[in-house]
């Protein structure tokens, strides 16, 4: 019995622990359901209390707060309760005014630091506004009083209207604050009292934000400002800038002063570019860092290093400059990003995913391979987009490795940086970027061209042009056979086949053109023809009163594009008409068509080959091609002429600083300036780059050439001016006379360059 007893214990046992422990399992399940459905956030302070993280979650909020900013029309509404404050994307553009007591309803998202994204705000009541906080540069720049009313104190820098709408009215103050320049947007359009206070120490009274790159690191300071009274006078300037002395141009450095507190800052990451005595870029997981240096001693790809040097934002981009680089030899390489064209091209400051200076791996189709003296670019498409690879050549190396070339068509993967220019950015929409590659290995085929491509464009062009050419011979052939006993159709044949041979040869097209016309009206037993060309030009034999004709006309259909002109001919109104006239006049405008294409493919492709098309003078092929003709004209007369080598100064900060584009402008205005300076006979040609060079003919001494260099150099003294930049260029000029300073082309044009590098160093120092 005690046996039986003691087993029914043990199941009773069982029972009991089976029961508890899935009791204790259904209410741990309980806890973590009702732990991983968050509760409905109802503070500010709980909302801060977040992490970014937590944020993405999507946290339900519903709290009370007081509005202290809005913009309406861009959704913009900063709230604050006590010391908390926060960003909110306001579901409406309806208006709030500044103390509205309201209630926020949404959801919470990551951001710089989390924010919410409302789906109702609901306006409770009027009240007043939170205790304004003065603020130094200090407590802004890193974020202390972010969302939060604020007063700071600071000097006027600039004023400048955003908008002048009849929905949005703003303007933007550029700020000097002790310690660093921050940027205020005040919600008026009275731009006239703004600029009234230049140079004035003002306080302002607004939120306080931030300004972000596309990795969500702050670059700058921002406040929103609701209305002008918000701004008080402090002291006033002695003086408006229209009252203020005329400086000369070369002398207003002098009133440059930098009191500068900068701390130099140490990073560290992985060695990802390298463009000695320029540039660095570090990176180290999602982030990366481009670092200007002067260091030129050897750096690894792939390595670890450390960098020192002064942190500098502009234009949302966070730099260091004066960089210090330390490679500590430990390999720690970078797996390159693959990405698309919309996801290097779209710069947002909201999320933390951009790729400005990554090391980044993506695909494209070439349309175009350019050389150029300093560098090599490829220029791709990608989803019907251009942009640009680019290997730059090593400033040090004397023999600059020949450009990979690459069938136009083919599809590539480059890696490389990717590199936005800070003049373009635009918060939210696409910005254009380069990818810089660090040798010419980072660029590999990954498709060959497909049959539809320039090339074979052009075979097929060809191969119409000569179908063309058959079908007009087999008709010449056709028509000859069927009129062999006719003395006109002989007659007509060679000045068919005269034409034929004009249009492949040096003739002037009007001749070939009225020529043709002329074929017509013998063939029309002389009715009169003439060619009305699409440009105006009219040849040929037409009547000055044609209502007395009755006239037919054929087209003259172009290849692509809109009609090359019209042939026509004039016949008796009492005549009717022949299927021959029409005839006539088809095969005369197909003729005509052949002749006007193929001398405009003729006339574009030597252009092409003689001209800089960026600049439309010569280039080096056709300056190498006159100064050997000169050469020898010069050897057989015993006679001298010079050579003039000029290298625009500072040409890549142009670049850096203002854009490609402005950087095409000053090349284009730079070779007008000098081609004006330049007698009629004298040759200005662009070698490449920043580097232009003039054939001199016709001259009797070194002191002549030594005059023309000067007028050259001198070109470059009036500031250039463009619609949103003003420069001021120079350029280093030498001059090389032959047969004193070289009697061959390479040795010419060495002396050349080598009195000009002497000028530039001299200038440096």
């Amino acid at each position: 019995m005690k046996g039986v007893e003691w087993a029914q214990t043990r199941r009773l046992q069982s029972f009991l622990i089976h029961n508890l422990i899935s009791a204790a399992v259904f209410a741990v399940t309980l806890n973590v359901a009702a732990a991983a459905a968050p509760s409905t956030l109802t503070s500010l302070l709980a909302v801060h209390s977040l992490s970014n993280s937590q944020a993405s979650q999507a946290v339900p909020v519903a709290i009370e707060a007081t509005v202290v900013y809005s913009r309406g029309y861009q959704r913009l509404l900063f709230v604050q309760d006590a010391d908390a404050a926060l960003f909110v994307s306001s579901p409406t553009n309806a208006e709030l005014l500044p103390g509205d007591r309201v209630l926020v309803q949404g959801i919470t998202q990551q951001s710089f630091r989390p924010i919410v994204i409302a789906s109702a705000v609901t306006l409770l009541h009027h009240g007043s506004l939170p205790k304004v906080v003065p603020a130094t540069f200090d407590e802004l720049i890193r974020a202390q009083y972010d969302c939060r009313l604020v007063t700071v104190r600071a000097k006027v820098r600039a004023a400048d209207l955003v908008s002048s709408s009849a929905s949005n009215q703003s303007a933007r103050l550029q700020l000097l604050m002790d310690g660093g320049h921050i940027e205020a947007n005040v919600d008026t359009e009275d731009l006239g009292t703004l600029k009234s206070i230049l140079d004035d120490e003002v306080e302002l009274t607004g939120i306080a934000a931030g300004r972000f790159d596309d990795k969500m690191q702050q670059t700058g300071v921002v406040l929103y400002v609701s209305k002008l009274a918000d701004i008080k006078i402090i002291e006033r300037t002695n003086s408006r800038f229209w009252s203020l002395s005329v400086t000369p141009m070369d002398q207003i450095v002098a009133a440059s002063y930098v009191k500068d507190l900068t701390k130099r800052v140490q990073v560290r990451g992985t060695i990802t570019y390298y463009e000695p005595g320029s540039a660095v870029v570090l990176q180290e997981g999602s982030k990366s860092l481009w670092i200007s240096t002067q260091t030129r001693k050897p750096l690894r790809l792939g390595n670890h290093a450390v960098a020192s040097g002064f942190p500098n934002a502009h234009n949302r981009l966070v730099t260091l400059t004066d960089g210090e680089i330390q490679d500590t030899d430990i390999r720690w390489p970078i797996i390159p990003q693959r990405a698309t064209w919309q996801e290097l091209a779209l710069w947002s400051s909201s999320k933390p995913n951009g790729h400005r200076n990554d090391l980044v791996s993506t695909e494209g189709q070439i349309v175009e391979e350019v050389r150029m003296a300093s560098q090599d670019e490829y220029v791709l498409s990608a989803d019907g987009r251009l942009f640009n690879a680019i290997f730059r050549h090593p400033r040090t190396a004397s023999d600059i490795p020949s450009m990979r070339q690459i069938p136009l068509g083919s599809r590539v993967r480059v890696t490389g940086i990717c590199f936005i220019d800070d003049t373009a950015i635009n918060p939210g929409e696409e910005v254009p970027f380069d990818i810089l590659m660090r040798s010419i290995d980072d660029i590999s085929v990954v498709a060959g061209p497909s049959l539809l491509n320039v090339h074979n464009l052009i075979l097929v062009v060809g191969l119409l042009f000569a179908l063309l050419f058959a079908g007009a011979s087999r008709s010449f052939v056709i028509e000859r056979k069927m009129r062999r006993l006719n003395a006109a159709s002989a007659h007509i044949e060679r000045r068919r086949s005269r034409i034929l041979e004009d249009i492949n040869g040096s003739r002037p097209l009007a001749e070939i053109i009225e020529e043709i016309t002329e074929l017509v009206s013998f063939k029309l037993s002389g009715a009169p023809s003439w060619c009305q060309v699409a440009e105006g030009a009219q040849l040929g034999n037409c009547p000055r009163d044609l209502t007395s004709f009755r006239t037919v006309q054929a087209q003259m259909p172009a290849r692509s594009g809109s009609s090359l002109g019209t042939m026509y001919a004039a016949f008796d109104p009492l005549t009717k008409p022949l299927a021959k006239e029409l005839e006539a006049l088809s095969t005369a405008a197909s003729q005509a068509t052949v002749a006007i294409e193929a001398r405009r493919l003729s006339s574009d492709l030597q252009r092409r080959s003689d001209f800089d098309l960026l600049t439309e003078i010569h280039n080096r092929f056709s300056l190498e091609r006159y100064l050997d003709a000169q050469i020898e004209e010069a050897r057989d007369k015993a006679g001298i002429f010079g050579l003039i080598y000029i290298d625009l100064n500072k040409f890549k900060e142009v670049n850096d600083v203002h854009g490609h584009l402005v950087g095409d402008m000053y090349l284009r205005e730079a070779a007008q300036r000098m081609k004006r300076q330049l007698r009629s006979h004298d040759m200005l040609a662009r070698l490449g780059g920043d580097e232009f060079a003039v054939l001199v003919p016709m001259i009797h001494s070194h002191a002549e050439l030594a005059e023309i260099a000067d007028r050259v150099e001198h070109s470059f003294d009036a500031p250039f001016t463009f619609t949103s930049s003003v420069l001021h260029g120079s350029a280093s000029v030498g001059f090389a006379l032959y047969p004193k300073d070289g009697s061959t082309k390479d040795s010419l044009l060495s002396a050349a360059d080598e009195a000009m590098y002497l000028v530039k160093q001299t200038a440096a120092r």
